[in-house]
């Protein structure tokens, strides 16, 4: 039996990074309990544990594009699956040392799988399907977020436990992985210029690339604060964090929408990116509830409002092949989780240094969050407009 239908392929894709995002986020909520299992009391040890997956990410979203050209999409893909079901020792691991390698092994699958998203939607999905299929890959993170951090407690009493919980979730991971093998997937034609192009576009040429840079510049002030938003936030007291990850979804959905009716992908990541830092202080140094709350729901809209257009920019730009765009995308995802790592470890250190308040670490990453504003001034705009009629548009 062979698996040929694209809508089916998509969401095969989709739940197996939602899983793979309710297993790494899962076994962040659980930290507690781990902390307490193994007897660390160091925030920025703690921070390593989450960082360890994050770390993964940079090794293995630099890596992928070399793994999809040795085995194909298809394979790298499944790999990729089988490294987040490692997820599943994660609960059981006996010691600090066995738990790092378990999150950085089910990071590495994330990373792969995160940066074969692109040639994948380029191969199954046509030109005006895409920013819908992108914004959905997008999102697919958030909703394995969304489902830990509204649903964590009751899903562990269903289980009885946050062990079996995870474990549960890396073996629903399995499933889907094996369902991936009857994808009947087949390597793209190309053109002999097409050829010529992937040929010329190596991690070499791509370093020396400015807009790889600036494009993972911009990013990675917003994942910074993402990772810290369930990392960090709810053990500052800030429990309205988990309204970020519910309307992040409902600003997901709005962005595909905007995005396929306006073509300008610039506008909506600049004044989306001024929006969220805006919001982003009142959630982080709101003294009323109410304006923390407004500003959590704020802030998880328009963060993600503009995901469908930054993550649309590359498929748009000239002369793209499905080799590019993972070159593109591998670049992209590990200099701005190199970036995010670090930034992770130092917010959990400037806690330990001022002895548990979070007020420095907060200013940071409000700061840092002003990347995605900045870096929409110097990123290529692929539908600019050239008359009144695309005004209307």
């Amino acid at each position: 039996m062979k698996i040929t239908n694209k809508y089916f392929v998509e969401a095969l894709v989709f739940f197996s990074y939602v899983l793979f995002a309710m297993a790494w986020v899962g076994g962040t909520a659980s930290m507690s309990q781990i902390m307490q299992s193994m007897g660390i009391d160091s925030l920025a040890d703690a921070s390593f544990i989450s960082g360890a997956v994050t770390l993964a990410k940079i090794v293995g979203t630099f890596g992928a594009a070399w793994l999809s050209v040795k085995y194909g999409v298809k394979m790298a893909f499944f790999i990729a699956s089988l490294l987040i079901t490692i997820g599943i020792s994660t609960p059981y691991s006996p010691n600090y040392e066995v738990l790092l390698v378990s999150r950085f092994l089910m990071g590495l699958g994330g990373a792969f799988m995160i940066v074969y998203f692109n040639p994948i939607v380029l191969q199954w999905f046509s030109v005006d399907e895409r920013p819908i299929v992108n914004g959905l890959n997008a999102v697919a993170f958030n909703v394995g977020t969304g489902v830990v951090l509204w649903l964590m407690d009751d899903i562990n009493q269903v289980t009885g436990s946050w062990q079996l919980s995870l474990t549960l979730f890396s073996l629903a991971s399995l499933v889907l992985a094996l369902a991936w093998l009857f994808v009947d997937f087949k390597q793209p034609t190309t053109t002999n210029n097409q050829i010529d192009q992937d040929n010329g576009y190596s991690y070499s040429q791509g370093f020396k690339d400015k807009f790889n840079w600036i494009y993972a510049f911009t990013y990675s002030g917003l994942l910074a604060f993402y990772i810290c938003l369930f990392t960090f936030y709810p053990k500052a007291g800030i429990s309205q964090s988990k309204w970020v990850i519910g309307f992040g979804i409902i600003g997901t959905i709005a962005g595909i929408l905007y995005s396929k009716k306006v073509k300008q992908r610039l506008p909506v990541i600049r004044w989306s990116g001024l929006i969220m830092t805006i919001s982003l202080v009142g959630l982080s140094f709101g003294q009323s509830p109410w304006l923390v709350l407004l500003s959590a729901v704020v802030l998880g809209f328009f963060i993600f409002f503009p995901i469908t257009a930054l993550v649309s920019i590359p498929h748009e730009l000239p002369n793209m092949t499905p080799a590019r765009v993972t070159v593109i995308f591998s670049l992209f995802y590990s200099i701005s989780y190199l970036i995010a790592t670090a930034i992770l470890w130092l917010f959990g250190k400037l806690v330990d240094i001022n002895q548990g308040d979070y007020h420095m670490s907060l200013i940071l990453i409000c700061l840092l969050s002003l990347t995605f504003f900045i870096g929409s001034f110097f990123l290529p705009e692929t539908h600019p407009k050239t008359s009144a009629s695309q005004h209307k548009e």
